[in-house]
């Protein structure tokens, strides 16, 4: 019941490695059951239990174990649970407990139970209350991606599709046409098939032949969705006279069944014979609370029989996009499948951050469609695309159309020292967790006193959380890094700002590290700092300075604070930029 339980919720059970097998050997009876489910017999002693958890707890391929007991006449739920406790406290892996039964085993589960041990009736609760532990870790794994907008390797020609979109809006269109849909993607490094529209069967020939035998033909028409249901594709065409009457049955088709639907013309591409090729689909809407969303899955004609989607939020990174693709049962399929070799996991992951970059860039974006987006052993090539479009709500805020705002790249700046070191100021992000800690602690006594106002030796893990996992939308943190004798980043200073109550100023804290103090880094971290908060629309910049630390005092006063009184402390006194241009 609990294994089939799990295999409905998707946990797998944990293959048991040989030296755990050798183990059991030793210490079970020749009858158990050798492999998970471990069965070690109905006559199981409390010894046998504690042996027999204790050997799968400290099996690495082991994440969890439940452990189970029925009552038979041989069985003694109180011992066994004194065992279970014993073990609980030998090991650091979560131990759920389900004592099937009432009477017999009640003292024992309340025993479990005030020994700090999850314990239940049935079997199915105990799986699915490990699925929630599951699948919280997993989500708080997730929440520490802080996904960037631009690859610095392959920036997309954002100023070319932005144009782009700005002629199909002023001609008061919103659904792109299928060339122009793929002309957006390709500014965005997505592989796309070579489209051509052709308007007569004579253009159709000499597009043909520029293109090449075999091609694709398809109705191109803005209130056409999918084309293959109209009757508005003909595949696998291999010569010109097919060709000039694959033009003629298409049209003639799709007139017959949607007299009133707009035509612009046949689009004309090379046909992918791919036989190792997968049919996906990826997809972006918008959700009135969420704004846009990235769906992923099974692609083809059969799109929504199977029904197989997942859902993400953009901005994504390799690690979510590879979450988003497992998310579904069409990953199944990309490994080796049918004598097929697995196909370029990197490539489809590389369209979907892509995908992600054109959702970031483009708050006119409304609708993507890349059906089927086909995917072999050597990349992906989207077959087919439509895009809509609408008019963006005016915003100082260049991500103000999405729910998670990217790692936001372009404050990223470069400062070269007198002496040719080159020093990166850039925001903060998670992983730079370590680096600040040991920021902080090399830090001198009176330098973390003037930061702080308080006597510490380093962040607690509370502090380093919230210093480094910084909502950028309403907070900023910009870090002071070069490289040091190692080749990594060595950060220098930090400098930060949060929203205050009112929603109109910032209150900023700065630290650079002793030996780079007077050699520009506060001026420098500041300078931006104050830049980000200008942009961001705040009125004003606030921070509160011991009255003893003059050196603040100094570098406040060339970047334009006045300073003043505290209201509250005496000890202290409050410097204030306005920030009006």
């Amino acid at each position: 019941m609990a294994a089939d339980r799990a295999g409905d919720l998707e946990i797998p059970l944990a293959e048991l490695s040989a030296s755990t097998i050798q183990t059991l050997n030793s210490k079970m009876p020749p009858t158990w059951s050798q492999r998970n489910p471990v069965d070690i017999e109905g006559d199981a002693t409390p010894k046998r239990y504690h042996d027999a958890i204790l050997a799968v707890a400290e099996d690495d391929n082991v994440d969890g174990v439940l452990v189970m007991l029925s009552p038979q006449a041989m069985t003694q739920p109180m011992e066994v649970a004194k065992a279970v406790i014993e073990v609980d406290l030998l090991t650091a892996k979560p131990i759920l407990t389900c004592w099937m039964g009432e009477e017999q085993v009640y003292q024992a589960r309340s025993m479990l139970e005030d020994a700090g041990i999850p314990s239940f009736r049935m079997p199915e609760t105990a799986v699915e209350l490990y699925y929630h532990i599951s699948t919280y870790y997993w989500n708080q794994k997730l929440l520490l991606q802080t996904p960037a907008p631009l690859s610095k390797h392959s920036r997309p020609e954002t100023e070319g599709a932005k144009m782009l979109i700005e002629a199909v809006l002023h001609e008061r269109r919103k659904v792109l046409s299928e060339m122009e849909s793929k002309a957006i993607l390709r500014a965005f490094r997505i592989p796309v098939a070579q489209t051509m529209v052709a308007h007569t069967p004579t253009e159709s020939l000499l597009l043909a032949e520029q293109i090449g035998f075999p091609i694709a033909m398809k109705i191109d028409s803005p209130d056409i969705l999918h084309k293959s249901e109209v009757g508005g594709v003909r595949l696998n065409i291999t010569n010109a006279p097919a060709a000039r009457n694959a033009y003629h049955d298409i049209l003639e088709t799709v007139k017959k069944r949607h007299p009133t639907m707009r035509v612009n013309g046949v689009s004309i591409e090379p046909y992918l014979a791919r036989p190792n090729g997968r049919e996906l689909m990826i997809g972006v809407s918008r959700d009135p609370i969420f704004g846009p969303i990235i769906t992923f899955g099974a692609g083809g004609t059969e799109v929504e029989v199977f029904s197989d989607r997942a859902v993400a939020l953009p901005p994504l990174n390799r690690f979510l996009a590879r979450d988003l693709i497992a998310s579904t049962r069409a990953s199944k399929l990309l490994g080796e499948f049918r004598n097929m070799p697995p196909v370029n996991l990197e490539a489809l992951e590389d369209v979907l951050l892509h995908v992600s970059q054109m959702i970031c860039e483009l708050p006119w974006l409304q609708e993507l469609d890349l059906n089927p987006l086909i995917v072999d052993e050597n990349g992906g090539i989207a077959a087919d695309a439509r895009i809509v479009i609408d008019y963006a709500a005016p915003s100082g805020d260049r991500y103000a159309h999405m729910a998670i705002h990217p790692y936001p790249v372009h404050l990223i700046q470069d400062w070269e020292l007198p002496d040719g070191r080159t020093v990166t100021i850039r925001p903060i992000r998670p992983e730079d967790a370590e680096r600040e800690q040991q920021f902080v602690i090399g830090l001198s006594d009176e330098s973390k006193y003037y930061r702080f106002m308080d006597t510490i030796r380093e962040l607690t893990q509370t502090m380093l959380v919230r210093f480094t996992q910084i909502d950028y939308d309403r907070e900023m943190a910009l870090v002071a890094t070069l490289p040091d004798d190692d080749g990594k980043e060595l950060q220098i200073g930090v400098a930060r700002y949060v929203t205050n109550p009112d929603g109109e100023s910032v209150e900023f804290a700065l630290a650079v590290a002793d030996d780079w103090q007077k050699h520009g880094v506060g001026r420098k971290l500041m300078s931006a700092l104050i830049d980000c908060a200008r942009v961001k629309g705040y009125r004003t910049i606030v921070g509160d300075v011991l009255s003893m630390n003059t050196k603040m005092f100094n570098l406040m006063t060339r970047l334009g604070f006045t300073i003043h009184p505290h209201p509250d402390d005496p000890a202290v006194k409050r410097v204030i930029k306005p920030l009006n241009n």
